[in-house]
């Protein structure tokens, strides 16, 4: 061995490995320890082959690796060759810190021009590194998804399936990559006969798949199903759970073939199986009886805080879950050792057992609610700790739920203010995608926000400006440089205009309707036939609710545009889809409606001047209409069919008149509109976008808008039927108590 040179001793550790010899072999040993001893003398070439090897091993955090991460540091200015520096940057992602990360990163954007545009591989082990670092830099990104573009008549299954494995991970979209390895994959359905293969065409193809396509992967997945392993069911299972499937035949069949390997599974795999059966509305008390002991009994013996939170989550989710004092005990156990995910898995569990166990309906045991305190005890602890804006983010990016809304979202926003003049380009996006998440109000966040679009605009990447415009549209706030800001974010992406996703070109148009800014560039590029078709074609590849959304904004853009800027002359084209939808969505008044209604028939003189859930022009629909003449007096409706809790009948003729061009002189038609909690910021009274921009559309609309909060509604001032009755009155009459 010591004979060899450098070449040669990477090269037969290389190939020994590709034999299938393991990493404790005794040669392999000795090549690993000689090479070892060689180390400062390799050149790039071996020293990226042998990263790999050691990789392989799974070696990624061994000393020997972090010795091959400082000779990557030290020598890093003098490497010119991407493609050894993509396997060297994959290899040692694991070890290394932000700063150094940063420099990888900045090193592969100058090196990347220097690669042949066929170098796929080059070009995914750096999107691979991206993933491993957690960091969606978009630059990159948008220049590796390129070379998969140019070379996607080439890529095999494998390599689609880790690209877009990779891309799901980064949250990064590019429509015209699924849209093109669609069509490839779709051609690759005949030529898989094998389980192993076609289960990767399967969870591949699936999520994206039109009708048809979906059908023959279910028909021949459910010819090839008796011959599926443990982990390929598993796999169809997460699938089908993506594909929001309904085939009530294939799930039974899969949960059969999940059943049998039961056993085998690891508790993170469990955990995914209930999840999946849930979702698709799966019931079998034999499976779920299984899946329950052997959760228990991986609880019993596990000592890890994020295993036992996943095993508590999956108990959680069965038919009629139940923690009793040994469960809580082990919790409680692990609580000093728990992130902030790990705290609120718990809590999600722990408030979901007391919501659906039988047992608590009437009471919820002190044991219970004690657990639930100690974790807000902890999950505070925790917040407190955290003394970088990067450290709070890692644990706080991804929580969502009850629990943490309740109990730790405004101590949070608290320390984020604390922290706030460390929001830079590189995290301002997430930080004001947490805001629109969770509707917290924080005018000090959002002003800095704004600052730093202003100052590092040029840092900032388009792709990144609509996480940073949707806090300010769903709040409802402009911060002090309104129009600067905007003006900012739209001018850094019109060159990208052409080729951001539809889908949030059209989600980006909303959220500026919202707070009244319209771009005639950027309506010019979504009110047009070729990006409506290519919208189209988006749609197909996205799921049913996902699908809906993005209607529905279109929808939303295109009566702002009408409504607010016919100086453009962009046509109402939406009459078909809202008949379609408001068809189907009409339901019945709620409680507070209800007893709303009736006090207004009271107030205006009787049932017949006041309409319910009226459908206006453009199809906004109105809690309650009346009319009021030139002094002030109710004008009588004609005969209508409005029965108390039920909403009319939608009339196709209607259109998009002005409601108020058929009144007599002097009279106004008044919409009176009930608004819950989700119409305000979480944390203070403040109107949100969405209620604002449709009280400013039915004032268009020739309406004068009474809005009525729930918080006032509720109150204690109006706790009476006086009290409510005479607040009716001063709101649309502007009088006081009545004399009577």
């Amino acid at each position: 061995m010591e004979f060899m040179n450098d070449n040669t001793l990477v090269n037969v550790l290389y190939i020994i490995q590709q034999f299938g010899f393991e990493a404790h072999d005794p040669l392999v040993e000795a090549l690993v320890t000689e090479a070892w001893r060689r180390l400062e003398r390799f050149d790039i070439n071996m020293l990226s082959k042998f990263s790999s090897c050691l990789a392989d091993q799974h070696l990624c955090f061994s000393p020997l690796m972090g010795k091959i991460a400082d000779i990557v540091n030290r020598n890093l200015e003098t490497i010119q060759d991407l493609r050894c520096l993509s396997v060297l940057m994959v290899s040692i992602s694991s070890l290394i810190s932000q700063r150094f990360q940063e420099q990888l990163v900045n090193k592969a954007e100058q090196l990347f021009d220097t690669i042949d545009s066929s170098q796929v591989n080059t070009a995914r082990r750096i999107v691979q590194f991206l993933r491993n670092i957690k960091y969606s830099y978009y630059p990159l990104l948008e220049r590796c998804n390129k070379v998969f573009l140019s070379n996607v008549n080439h890529l095999d299954l494998d390599s689609i399936s880790k690209i877009l494995s990779l891309y799901h991970s980064l949250q990064f979209h590019s429509f015209e990559f699924t849209l093109m390895t669609k069509k490839r994959l779709t051609e690759m359905i005949p030529l898989f006969d094998h389980p192993a293969s076609f289960v990767k065409l399967f969870v591949t193809l699936g999520p994206v798949a039109g009708p048809e396509e979906e059908k023959q992967l279910k028909s021949t997945i459910w010819l090839m199903s008796e011959e599926l392993t443990g982990q390929q069911a598993l796999a169809v299972m997460g699938a089908m759970e993506e594909m929001e499937s309904r085939n009530s035949r294939l799930i039974k069949k899969i949960a059969s073939i999940l059943y049998k390997h039961l056993d085998n599974y690891k508790p993170v795999e469990l955990l995914r199986i209930t999840q999946a059966l849930i979702f698709l509305h799966f019931q079998s008390k034999e499976l779920f009886v299984k899946l329950r002991e052997l959760l228990l009994s991986y609880l019993k013996v596990s000592v890890i805080p994020s295993e036992i939170s996943l095993l508590v989550c999956a108990l959680s989710m069965l038919p009629s879950p139940h923690l009793d004092e040994a469960k809580i005990s082990q919790i409680e156990a692990v609580l000093p050792q728990c992130d902030l995910n790990d705290l609120n898995s718990f809590a999600t569990s722990v408030l979901r057992c007391i919501q659906y166990d039988p047992m608590y309906r009437n009471n919820t045991p002190g044991k219970q609610l004690k657990l639930l305190q100690k974790l807000d005890h902890y999950g505070r602890q925790r917040l407190q700790k955290c003394s970088s804006l990067n450290l709070l983010w890692e644990e706080v990016k991804s929580l969502k739920g009850d629990w943490f809304a309740d109990s730790l979202l405004e101590e949070t926003v608290v320390i984020l203010q604390r922290l706030m003049d460390e929001i830079n380009y590189i995290n301002v996006a997430g930080i004001a995608s947490f805001i629109s998440r969770t509707n917290y109000l924080s005018t000090s966040l959002l002003d800095r926000i704004a600052s730093v679009v202003l100052q590092q605009n040029e840092k900032i990447h388009p792709f990144a400006i609509l996480a940073i415009i949707l806090p300010f549209s769903a709040l409802n706030y402009d911060p002090p440089q309104r129009d600067e800001f905007f003006g900012t974010c739209l001018q850094h992406l019109n060159s990208y205009l052409s080729i951001l996703d539809p889908l949030k070109l059209v989600f980006l148009g909303y959220s500026l309707a919202t707070r009244e800014y319209f771009s005639e560039d950027l309506l010019k590029a979504i009110f047009n036939i070729r990006f409506l078709a290519k919208l189209d074609s988006q749609l197909e590849l996205l799921c049913s609710s996902l699908n809906m959304k993005v209607q529905f904004r279109l929808m939303e853009l295109n009566r702002a545009v009408c409504l607010e800027c016919p100086e453009y002359q962009i046509p109402w084209f939406h009459d078909r889809f809202c008949q379609q939808q408001y068809k189907k969505d009409f339901g019945s008044m709620n409680g507070a409606q209800q007893q709303i209604y009736k006090m207004l028939a009271e107030v205006l003189g009787g049932i017949n001047f006041v309409k319910a859930s009226v459908l206006t022009p453009y199809y906004y629909t109105i809690d309650f209409e009346c009319i009021l003449d030139k002094r002030k007096k109710p004008i009588p409706y004609g005969s209508h069919n409005t029965t108390l809790g039920k909403l009319p009948k939608i009339r196709s003729e209607l259109n998009t008149q002005i409601a108020g061009s058929r009144l007599p002189p002097g009279a106004e038609k008044i919409a009176l509109e009930f608004l819950d909690s989700r119409a305000f910021c979480r944390n203070i009274p403040h109107l949100k976008g969405k209620s604002a921009m449709k009280k400013r559309h039915l004032e268009i609309l020739g309406y004068h808008v009474i809005q009525i909060p729930h918080f006032e509604w509720n109150s204690m001032a109006l706790s009476t039927k006086n009290a409510r009755m005479d607040y009716l009155r001063e709101r649309i009459f502007g009088e006081g108590k009545s004399s009577s």
